[in-house]
């Protein structure tokens, strides 16, 4: 019964309402400098919050990674702790690339 629902709203998403929205915007509107000014003063706040968190976070993988390292240096003959230790570093490293890739790729797809 889920998977029926699902897939209904699913199609209705598909065909009803991205294709209403989709009409009802206009991309052919130039932006105007008092638009692109309104811009920059909303951004701003933002990308001064984004960089406390992305400085912070980085500070705080840097001593998960710290942890991860010493963990497997004492991990000995245990697989299980040296596999831990490995996914976590991976990890860390995988959410500290997402973190400092964002606005590159937001640029990418916006400009």
């Amino acid at each position: 019964m889920r998977i029926e629902l699902l897939a209904l709203t699913s199609l209705l998403l598909l065909f009803v309402v991205i294709p209403t929205f989709a009409m009802a915007v206009d991309f052919n509107q130039s932006v105007s400098s008092q638009d692109k000014a309104t811009f920059d003063q909303i951004l701003t706040p933002v990308m001064t919050i984004y960089n406390l968190v992305k400085y912070i976070s980085s500070a705080i993988g840097g001593v998960v990674l710290l942890f991860a390292g010493i963990n497997y240096m004492m991990s000995g003959a245990d697989p299980k702790k040296r596999d831990d230790s490995k996914n976590m570093a991976m990890y860390v490293v995988i959410g500290l690339i997402v973190i400092w890739a964002a606005p590159l790729i937001v640029g990418l797809i916006s400009g």
